[in-house]
């Protein structure tokens, strides 16, 4: 195969996929959805020691559903999973879900990140991303942002500000697609230490997160560092407080696969994230990873080609980690990788 990033290099390169984004800058959150035009095939991995979700016990390939509408990455920890509800109407308001006599139930897997602490606006009467979700589901698209958007807008990765993230790999011979979406709030580092390069530089096509030369020295071994010359304020509460994390993201093929098989892919898929962030999984993180496949290529995936394309899934999600990241702009105490690199 010839693998190169596809003509937007986002998750929506791959045949039937869309995503919309809503925020609120008053708020500093924001909600992410993954919207497939036809009902997908999907599971999930959850590696993160504090993981935040919806309809994730139904996309073990155990369960009877095995498709779904769309997937919802929200900002709002624990208030940020009645999302859902946002998309579900958007879905019901079309006819679309499962069939149930004359009901249609739509099926929207979600998880959330912890962004409260941000300095946004939290004191609302009823969380408000059932209506932010709703939107953002109408506003699906091929194009969207990335950085300080949707899901990733109140986000942190460890002392820099994180963000949302899109990668994709096409092989033009073959039609195969794979893609990633990725809300990155890392409690661990996107970027080696103190230096500018990100840990997935080895994975960087085209330039895409700043095409940085390798880095001049041996890195430490030590898992924290020294960031204080890189914060405004290093008494930041929501830097400080290891709970304050999650990294949620989607990876998506248009190869036709089982439930299993996303599984497995999800799986994979999560590898992106060790190879991005140091550390990860750990007990404060939440970490998941969604697994779509939409099923328009007509490639049989055997035992080898679905290792190959979980190691592609995994390689997209480690350069969207690092896109977030780097399109990620300064918000409150939380500085932008350009800002702090001068970049």
């Amino acid at each position: 195969m010839v693998l190169r990033p596809g003509p937007r290099n986002l998750i929506t390169d791959v045949d039937g996929i869309l995503v919309g984004n809503h925020e609120d800058g008053r708020l500093r959150s924001g909600v992410s959805v993954v919207l497939c035009e036809q009902p997908a095939v999907a599971s999930v991995d959850v590696r993160g020691g504090a993981p935040g979700t919806r309809e994730t016990d139904l996309l073990d390939p155990s369960c009877r559903v095995d498709r779904v509408d769309a997937i919802c990455l929200s900002g709002g920890s624990a208030f940020g999973l009645s999302a859902t509800d946002g998309v579900m109407r958007w879905l019901r308001e079309r006819g679309r879900g499962v069939a149930i006599a004359d009901i249609v139930v739509p099926i929207v897997p979600t998880a959330i990140l912890f962004d409260l602490l941000n300095g946004g606006d939290k004191g609302w009467d009823w969380p408000p991303y059932r209506e932010m979700a709703h939107d953002a589901t109408g506003r699906a698209a091929r194009d969207f942002a990335l950085g300080n958007a949707g899901a990733g807008l109140g986000a942190k990765a460890g002392n820099l500000k994180g963000g949302l993230g899109s990668a994709s790999a096409v092989d033009p011979a073959t039609g195969l697609q794979v893609g990633a979406l990725v809300a990155v709030n890392a409690r661990g580092y996107t970027t080696m230490g103190n230096l500018p390069q990100f840990w997935a530089w080895a994975l960087e096509q085209d330039g895409e997160f700043g095409g940085l030369p390798p880095p001049a020295r041996g890195l430490s071994l030590a898992v924290s560092h020294d960031r204080a010359d890189l914060t405004h304020d290093p008494a930041d509460v929501a830097r400080s407080d290891p709970r304050a994390n999650t990294t949620i993201a989607v990876v998506a093929t248009n190869a036709r696969l089982d439930k299993a098989s996303a599984n497995r892919l999800a799986v994979m898929a999560q590898d992106g994230l060790a190879r991005s962030i140091r550390p990860v999984h750990t007990p404060q993180d939440g970490d998941t990873v969604f697994a779509v496949a939409t099923g328009r290529h007509d490639l049989a995936i055997d035992p080898l080609a679905l290792a190959e394309l979980g190691t592609l899934a995994a390689d997209c999600l480690a350069r969207a980690v690092a896109r977030g990241v780097y399109h990620a702009e300064s918000l409150g105490a939380a500085r932008g990788w350009r800002e702090t690199f001068g970049r």
